[in-house]
């Protein structure tokens, strides 16, 4: 199980409508919650986006690095590291 910290849980919180047309928690225990339930990962760069997606099976060659955190389940967190959230 991952431990989110509160930089992720907030920046969550703030970007949930990137994933989701109606928001799926407002608080920081609700985004808690929520992020444990889909078991959102956090990674430490984008090359580790990169092969998380590549695991999951979606054909991300030939995706720039841009183009890797404007996914909608990739959610850029202000220390550098990267949540990502199976919707």
């Amino acid at each position: 199980m991952y431990e989110y910290d509160e930089e992720c849980l907030k920046t969550f919180l703030e970007n949930q409508s990137q994933l989701f047309d109606e928001p799926v928690a407002e608080t920081l225990e609700g985004a808690e919650a929520f992020l444990e339930e889909c078991m959102a990962t956090i990674v430490e760069n984008i090359d580790e986006v990169r092969e998380f997606l590549e695991e999951e099976g979606l054909d991300v060659e030939g995706m720039s690095s841009e183009e890797l955190e404007d996914a909608s389940e990739v959610f850029v967190l202000p220390g550098g590291r990267y949540l990502i959230v199976e919707g």
